[in-house]
């Protein structure tokens, strides 16, 4: 019979490739998401019925256990970056974490694979780090023999990160950053996804993983380099940390006042506490190089993908060829 993996969150920015890749290994994947019919899109990944989005909420137990029902293998995904309603840091990512672990270890689950951060840190003054941290106690707690993988900030053609800032450009002549000397080691999505992959099949030791790309820049020139490859010309600004938490935090109230209707899109508090911290593989840890990985490089992937915010978009490489011409 063909294995079954079930990934929590399968349709989000990692889940779906980690879900194009079991599927391509001939697994059948189920993808627990809240809102299934927004997922359609993962059932192309395979044949037909291969692959298939299910209803699951991660706060509730009855609804994670029905989605790893006949798992061999099951992948949580699942995160947030922002507080908005029930979905509270506590609430998704220690203790909706903690659930998946515990009734993997009920259902007799084989392997588990939980997808953290790097910079998760029990006693960080972050919610999102120190849950992510809680996240990661709670499942080794009840799944010992489970894969943690800790990326850095991840990049790849669906990523909120390059492509929000090089959106931004489009706006005026200044992009203004948080945290502008704070370190990151970009890693491709992909490159995660088969990390995750290779726990999920067994083919990974128990334990950790800090998982970075070959590139460690600062936030200002991770930017510069975006700037280079969209060709625009943008006045970086570093805008201080406390003019940023003053920022976030009204951001914030706007949201708690609006009930969520109005979602903090901007910057919160709690993102400005992790942006004063770099956010690279720890000295010593295991990564890449344990899984027989070898991570790409950011400067041959973004090309591919923010090539729609140049100012001529697919043609700024004819354009710039042209004027090389010469007049006859």
């Amino acid at each position: 019979m063909t294995k079954l993996v079930t990934i929590y969150g399968g349709s989000g920015f990692v889940g779906r490739y980690i879900a194009r890749r079991m599927a391509k290994d001939g697994w059948r994947v189920r993808v627990a998401v809240r809102r299934p019919n927004d997922a359609i899109f993962v059932r192309p990944y395979g044949a037909p019925g291969q692959v298939e989005p299910v209803l699951c909420n991660i706060r509730d137990d009855a609804s994670v256990k029905a989605a790893m029902q006949g798992a061999t293998a099951v992948i949580n995904c699942v995160g947030i970056l922002n507080a908005v309603g029930a979905n509270r840091f506590d609430a998704v990512q220690a203790e909706g974490a903690a659930r998946v672990a515990r009734l993997a270890a009920e259902c007799g689950v084989a392997h588990l694979v939980q997808l953290s951060a790097i910079g998760a840190d029990a006693q960080s003054d972050s919610d999102y780090a120190r849950t992510k941290a809680e996240g990661e106690d709670a499942v080794l707690a009840a799944f010992p023999n489970a894969v943690i993988l800790r990326p850095s900030i991840i990049f790849g053609t669906e990523d909120k990160f390059f492509n929000r800032f090089a959106a931004m450009t489009r706006l005026g002549p200044v992009l203004p950053v948080v945290g502008g000397n704070t370190r990151f080691q970009p890693v491709h999505v992909d490159d995660v996804a088969k990390a995750a992959v290779l726990a999920a099949q067994g083919k990974a030791a128990p334990g950790t993983y800090e998982l970075g790309g070959p590139d460690v820049l600062t936030f200002k020139a991770l930017m510069a380099k975006m700037l280079h490859v969209i060709r625009r010309r943008r006045l970086v600004v570093n805008v201080p940390f406390f003019i940023a938490r003053i920022l976030g935090g009204l951001f914030d109230f706007a949201q708690a006042l609006t009930l969520g209707l109005i979602e903090n899109k901007m910057i919160t508090r709690d993102q400005v506490r992790n942006l004063a911290k770099d956010n690279v593989v720890s000295q010593g840890a295991r990564g890449f190089a344990d899984l027989g990985i070898d991570p790409v490089a950011m400067d041959t992937v973004i090309p591919e993908y923010l090539w729609r915010y140049r100012p001529s978009g697919q043609y700024a490489a004819i354009k710039e060829s042209a004027k090389n011409l010469k007049k006859a």
